[in-house]
């Protein structure tokens, strides 16, 4: 059975919080959509939530609006809330666990494509799980390495050739959706 992992969708990551991304509003349309769909079809979703625990962490700090879950994808209370402190989702998390209640497969979709979304994704491979991510429901940022920038556009097409095929089937959430 497939289960949609909704990987940090929070409030930090838009307009005003304390690391935007670019363009997380698209993100979040395509992963409301697919969200519909897991709820409307009743498939399990399970939502990622970061909390950084991290000393001189500077955004989902504990208890504040920023390390929300947004507003439009709250989770309901037969849906699973998964809480990390790291990039991966698996590690220090029960989401093995959850897995073993007749999941088989992934769709993954979530913030930030650079770091949760790559190492959440890649760690699905060592546990076997077939991860199908959902590339429009996912948002990065500029990076910057040796003074050079690397925009966001190009981070995300660079990181979703890197998943796919090997660790992931991707696609767009309406292709998905069908």
């Amino acid at each position: 059975m497939q289960a949609l992992l909704i990987i940090d969708i929070q409030n930090d990551y838009f307009p005003g919080g304390r690391a935007e991304l670019v363009n997380p509003e698209a993100a979040l349309a395509n992963a409301k959509k697919l969200l519909h769909y897991f709820r409307g079809n009743k498939l399990p979703v399970i939502h990622v939530q970061h909390i950084n625990t991290r000393e001189g962490a500077s955004f989902f700090l504990p208890n504040t609006s920023g390390a929300n879950i947004h507003e439009q994808l709250k989770p309901l209370e037969n849906e699973y809330l998964v809480v990390k402190n790291y990039p991966n989702s698996f590690y220090g998390t029960d989401l093995c666990n959850i897995l073993n209640k007749n999941i088989t497969e992934l769709v993954v979709c979530g913030m930030m494509t650079h770091m949760c979304i790559d190492t959440t994704v890649r760690a699905a491979k060592d546990y076997e799980i077939p991860v199908t991510l959902i590339y429009d429901a996912c948002a990065t940022k500029d990076l910057t390495f040796n003074e050079i920038t690397v925009p966001a556009e190009q981070v995300q097409a660079a990181f979703m050739a890197s998943l796919s095929g090997m660790f992931a089937q991707i696609t767009a959430a309406d292709d998905y959706i069908g």
